[in-house]
């Protein structure tokens, strides 16, 4: 990969180790994979979908999408292992592939031209070069095929730091990144207004304290009050506009355009 990314640098491995539990129920990720999903029906029925997920973490999305297309096929690209190894788990007839999209092993070539529709999910914050990760995306996709990127937007904490963000991005800039890997921009939507930017709020206040109390609980769980604050913000964010001028969570869709 050369400088392309410093994802490798990261122990992704750890990651999940320390941060699968916290992220199965973080009301953001919650929020986000409803709207991925809510993006995916519009175009359920229309043609037998084959979703690939591109930097699938720990399988939650796939287990969300297994339970609401059961007759989608469901394909993904993890860097880690560990990740890996738990979504297998939890969606044993997904084909999840360890896999760096830079330098794909052979069993990915299989997946060329595979997919109708493609999800990038809290992904591009973590590489250095957009771009390139989503043009080396366009191989495992179809033509016309639809794209979902989610991406934060907003302010940088010092947890989001912490985890490895590099960026955060904007309509514009999420936009400009799509057209010049490849993609014909559909829509950019900035979701979450106005509870999801309170979380976030909450999120900075804590500062790097918040990853030192995750951490401490061993394998990612919350405190008991930290896990009641999250069940009140997923209530909550069934109130949030799914696109505003000030949402903090930005959502974009694609196609990909011809070779």
């Amino acid at each position: 990969m050369g400088n392309q990314s410093r994802a490798l640098e990261d122990d992704w491995n750890a990651h999940w180790h320390h941060y699968a539990d916290s992220a199965t129920q973080n009301p953001a990720q919650l929020m986000r994979h409803s709207l991925i999903a809510q993006l995916l029906a519009e175009d359920c029925g229309v043609e037998r979908m084959r979703v690939f997920d591109f930097g699938s973490g720990q399988g939650d999305l796939l287990h969300r999408l297994d339970a609401l297309f059961p007759e989608a096929e469901l394909a993904a690209a993890e860097l880690s292992e560990s990740g890996v190894a738990i979504s297998r788990r939890k969606v044993p007839r997904a084909r999840v592939l360890a896999a760096d999209i830079f330098n794909p092993p052979p069993t990915l070539e299989e997946f060329s031209g595979w997919a109708t529709h493609g999800v990038c999910s809290e992904v591009l914050e973590h590489v250095d070069d957009p771009v390139a990760f989503l043009s080396c995306a366009r191989k495992y996709m179809a033509e016309n095929a639809r794209l979902i990127v989610t991406v934060p937007g907003g302010p940088v904490s010092s947890f989001d730091k912490h985890i490895g963000h590099r960026q955060y991005f904007d309509r514009q800039k999420i936009g400009a990144i799509l057209e010049q890997a490849g993609y014909r921009l559909e829509r950019t939507y900035l979701a979450g207004f106005p509870f999801f930017n309170l979380y976030r709020l909450v999120v900075i206040a804590r500062g790097k304290r918040l990853a030192l109390d995750v951490e401490s609980q061993g394998g990612g769980t919350f405190t008991r009050a930290a896990a009641v604050a999250m069940k009140v913000f997923r209530a909550l964010f069934r109130a949030n506009f799914r696109d505003s001028p000030f949402g903090w969570q930005v959502v974009a869709t694609a196609r990909k355009s011809a070779s």
